[in-house]
């Protein structure tokens, strides 16, 4: 296959960056996305030019961080995948191909394709933890009986790996779903309803904070989500911050 890449390249946070275009050929069509980009740099090295930046790391659908807009879909024109899991017969011989990075001003861009998403780690700390102080014979954990529907629940919830196409998806740069899936996964269990009510509403004003929009129900977050999680998640999380706040 021979493709037309274009490709956003910014020499670091600061700076402006810019479409580059290139041509590669020889791209074999079970090829991966993320392998296609590393032939694609191979050709620039050996040209004497600076590869271009993207995330990568476990590159079997697990860690999230190979998170690219391309074709202006997160992660791609399939779903329920990540980008490291699209494959090259996804796409035809002489297409061309729009690359960048997720699109928020939460997700500031570091370089090329590489955009910082500590935000969602700061909503997590926020609140997404369980921390409570017990004394005697507490009884263990995992022998709380639980409802199969409420483990299985936030099984899904907690399925969610972070990588932020909810957010490149939304068209206001909502962070809900993902919240909400932090949320959803333990307010589901017995040990996260102590910290419940303080939780929900400190990983809510985080999320405020780091400048992220306001929901906007048309479900482009869901569809785009390589984990499928659900947007009864979002339903949830405003059942439990309305709860707080009253209280």
């Amino acid at each position: 296959m021979k493709l037309t890449l274009k490709i956003w390249r910014q020499k670091n946070a600061a700076a402006k960056g810019a479409i580059q275009t290139y041509q590669l050929g020889g791209v074999d069509p079970d090829m991966s996305f993320l392998e296609m980009l590393d032939v694609l740099n191979e050709d620039l090295v050996g040209k004497g030019e600076e590869p271009v930046v993207f995330d990568h790391d476990c590159r079997e659908g697990i860690c999230g961080s190979c998170s690219l807009q391309i074709n202006g879909e997160p992660h791609g024109p399939d779903r329920a995948i990540t980008t490291c899991q699209l494959h090259m017969r996804k796409f035809n011989d002489g297409d061309t191909i729009v690359i960048e990075p997720f699109r928020a001003k939460a997700f500031p861009v570091i370089k090329d394709l590489v955009v910082d998403r500590s935000s969602f780690e700061r909503i997590q700390q926020a609140g997404g933890y369980i921390s409570v102080n017990t004394s005697g014979n507490t009884q263990d954990a995992n022998s709380i009986p639980i409802p199969k529907e409420d483990a299985d629940l936030a099984f899904f919830a907690a399925t969610c790996i972070g990588c932020g196409a909810c957010v490149a998806a939304c068209k206001n740069a909502s962070a809900m779903l993902f919240t909400s899936a932090k949320v959803s996964q333990m307010a589901l269990l017995p040990q996260g309803k102590v910290e419940a009510t303080k939780r929900v509403l400190a990983m809510v004003e985080q999320m405020d904070a780091e400048g992220f929009g306001n929901c906007t129900n048309t479900g482009a977050c869901e569809t785009e989500c390589p984990k499928e999680i659900s947007l009864e998640n979002i339903a949830r999380m405003n059942r439990e911050y309305l709860k707080a706040s009253i209280k």
